[in-house]
């Protein structure tokens, strides 16, 4: 039992690191996409010339940016309906059913994992994004498109991170169900860590 409550500390700990890097990353992600927009909202209206570039490379920062925020929410009870229909329950009727949502999403997110990996190694995944591309030489002399596949990459990542919380969580509440929840760290929130 204490092999296992340290295992998901040590779990827990992998998890905190790796979402605040996300965390750090998407709000990256969202400041570089208003820019884009901003731009575009420039040359659109302003200067009367679209740019062809601009909504292509929001949509992108976007995904990257909801792959990278959204297992952060999973990880801190961000489903306000799924947690408040806990609250009805006694703790361990509760947690029990907890377990049931945590094991049916397990295997969801096994398998959005496995398609979303799936798209981006695919055939699908190598087609080039019409409007982005980036640069290949120092001298900015030569470009490639930016492949599909590099898009696809901000789900799979975001589902991926989501299952090893998942993990996490299920764990969690194992213990606390077989009694050991005192052995457990709390699950920082994003108070005080500079990225909200």
């Amino acid at each position: 039992m204490t092999a296992l409550s340290n295992l998901t500390n040590l779990l827990g700990r992998l998890n905190a690191a790796v979402l605040t890097l996300g965390l750090w990353l998407g709000a990256g992600a969202l400041g570089v996409m208003l820019v884009f927009i901003l731009v575009q909202v420039l040359f659109r209206y302003v200067l009367g010339n679209a740019l062809p570039w601009s909504e292509e490379g929001s949509r992108f920062l976007m995904l990257w940016m909801t792959g990278l925020m959204v297992p952060t929410a999973f990880r801190q009870g961000g489903f306000v309906a799924i947690t408040m229909v806990l609250d009805i329950f006694p703790r361990v009727i509760g947690t029990m059913v907890a377990l049931l949502f945590l094991g049916l999403s397990a295997v969801l997110l096994f398998v959005g994992m496995r398609i979303g990996w799936a798209e981006v190694t695919g055939l699908g995944g190598r087609f080039a994004m019409p409007a982005i591309a980036v640069p290949t030489s120092l001298d900015l002399s030569t470009w490639m498109k930016v492949p599909r596949g590099w898009m696809m990459a901000s789900l799979a990542t975001g589902v991926t991170m989501m299952f090893v919380v998942n993990i996490e969580l299920i764990l969690r509440g194992l213990l606390e169900l077989l009694g050991r929840g005192e052995a457990l760290k709390p699950i920082t929130t994003l108070g005080g860590m500079g990225a909200e």
